[in-house]
């Protein structure tokens, strides 16, 4: 008895090979798609992120067009209105600091 392969899966989609590394913008946007394709797992939206890179490549759409229509399938960690703090010091501070870890370093060999 055979097996018969279900029917009702459907045929992958792959990503699109269409990088131009001499084009740094193209290049930025590429690298871009190919993130979020890996991260996709709906195929309507690896669909969609093919036409989308596909018509960028193109010239149908600009950049800007084509990072809205990407952004809702990237995974960005920091929530855009989330405020964060940094620390700052002098650099005399800095320096005296490093010196010290350096000098306990040197000596607990």
């Amino acid at each position: 008895m055979t097996e018969q392969p279900n029917e009702n899966t459907q045929p992958q989609i792959e990503k699109l090979l269409i990088d131009n590394p001499s084009n740094f913008q193209f290049h930025a946007a590429y690298l871009v798609y190919a993130e979020a394709f890996d991260k996709v797992n709906n195929p309507q939206a690896k669909l969609e992120l093919n036409q989308n890179m596909q018509n960028l490549h193109d010239n149908k759409i600009d950049l800007q067009t084509f990072y809205v229509n990407v952004s809702r399938y990237r995974k960005i960690d920091v929530p855009p209105q989330e405020r964060f703090s940094m620390q700052t010091q002098r650099k005399k501070d800095w320096r005296r600091k490093t010196q010290r870890q350096d000098r306990i370093k040197r000596h607990k060999k």
